[in-house]
């Protein structure tokens, strides 16, 4: 069976006028095989991820979308797609500064286009945004495993993407579903050879979070291969997708720079602000000596399972042999975890867009239901119950950033 996830083309249609042309892309895509069930599945383990926190918040006496709507970060991006940027400072208890130019600007954005055209609160338009953009990460999730592995390493893919414990992250008013859903068509095209998609789509990406320059710079390492695979003999779809990868990180952070009257350095000033730099590791070695000495309560230590586990599961992933697109994208998300500062009860939630971390595990769960479907039925089970129960705890209960 073939696991491409492009079908056969119809035989052409007899008639004369429309005879010889191509319809668009979005309109000749077909689903493939097993995508309907993988996508349903999906939906259902998270919409009972939203249920959970739901009651949840109702037993701890909060508003019915407290933690989904207005947690954390999600109130800073609330007031940029309110009034936009520059109207929002905050005095940090150490004396720093910190403000809205901290936060990438896609999201805003579309949660106030959509709050202007649909009858809903700010609150709901921003979980909208982030629930549509999780369904279609799941989907180019079920492609790029469907256009490896086959369906069932890609229904394995989406699953455990899931039923990670930090996965209710992508189904509240947070970036990381918008990323990903943006860096995993990226990459597909990139798999596809669709160069000019591929670059559109990184763009994007860079507008959406501060990692957003990974997909770029997965984007260009793939670029440079396939030019000394075909010895320079490249379409110029290559070179414009690579142009235009990097633009929308760059523009943001320009832009940052320009309103703080410094370009190059502004943004990052802002964001050492926040505790947000790349300092080589020290930060998580101060933390590691703290959570040795006097613990950390729940969220830390997890925290750290979780990142020591990403770290395991991207060697995996290099011995796995997968196309180095993917190996770069998810390389650069485990050193920017490794050698960033700033909260580590956060770092779990920047490795949910690395979904090539996923691919190890996938395809030996895929392996597991050929054989034994009972054993990988309890192990997703199990999964599943620990990220709803998880996700509740982390949004409503925990008191730690997320």
């Amino acid at each position: 069976m073939s696991t491409s996830s492009v079908p056969r083309p119809e035989p052409a249609p007899p008639s004369g006028p429309v005879r010889g042309t191509r319809l668009p892309l979005a309109v000749r895509h077909r689903m493939p095989e097993g995508a309907r069930a993988a996508l349903a599945l999906f939906a259902a383990v998270r919409l009972a991820g939203i249920l959970v926190v739901i009651i949840a918040d109702h037993l701890a006496g909060h508003t019915l979308t407290r933690s989904l709507a207005h947690s954390w970060d999600s109130r800073w991006y609330l007031h940029i797609a309110a009034h936009g940027y520059g109207r929002l400072i905050w005095i940090s208890p150490a004396g720093a500064v910190q403000t809205d130019w901290a936060f990438f600007p896609l999201y805003p954005w579309l949660v106030r286009a959509a709050h202007t055209v649909l009858p809903c609160t700010p609150g709901q338009a921003a979980l909208l945004v982030a629930w549509a953009a999780a369904g279609v990460a799941a989907y180019g999730l079920y492609l790029i495993g469907h256009h490896l592995y086959g369906r069932t390493t890609a229904t394995a893919l989406v699953a455990l993407w899931a039923v990670l414990p930090h996965s209710v992250e992508l189904t509240i008013a947070y970036t990381e579903s918008l990323f990903a859903a943006l860096a995993v068509w990226s990459l597909y095209s990139v798999l596809k050879g669709r160069w000019l998609w591929a670059g559109s789509l990184a763009a994007l990406a860079g507008l959406s979070r501060p990692t957003g320059f990974a997909v770029a710079a997965a984007l260009g390492v793939a670029a440079a291969l396939e030019l000394l695979r075909r010895r320079g003999r490249v379409p110029l779809t290559l070179w414009a997708g690579v142009l235009l990868a990097p633009l929308g990180w760059l523009g943001y952070v320009l832009w940052v720079g320009a309103r703080t009257g410094d370009l190059f350095r502004g943004y990052f000033t802002v964001q050492s602000a926040w505790d947000s730099r790349f300092d080589f590791g020290a930060g998580a070695v101060r933390f590691l000596r703290t959570l040795f000495r006097h613990g950390g309560g729940v969220v830390y230590p997890v925290a750290l399972m979780l990142v020591l586990t990403g770290v395991v599961l991207f060697g995996l992933l290099c011995l796995d042999r997968a196309p180095l697109v993917l190996v770069v994208f998810a390389g650069v998300l485990v050193l920017l975890v490794l050698c960033g500062s700033g909260s580590f009860s956060s770092k779990p939630r920047f490795l949910l867009p690395a979904f090539p971390l996923l691919i190890p595990p996938a395809r030996a769960l895929a392996r597991t239901w050929r054989v034994r479907p009972a054993q990988a039925l309890l192990v997703g089970g199990a999964l599943a119950v620990v990220s709803l129960l998880y996700g509740a705890y982390l949004t409503v209960v925990a008191h730690s950033p997320l």
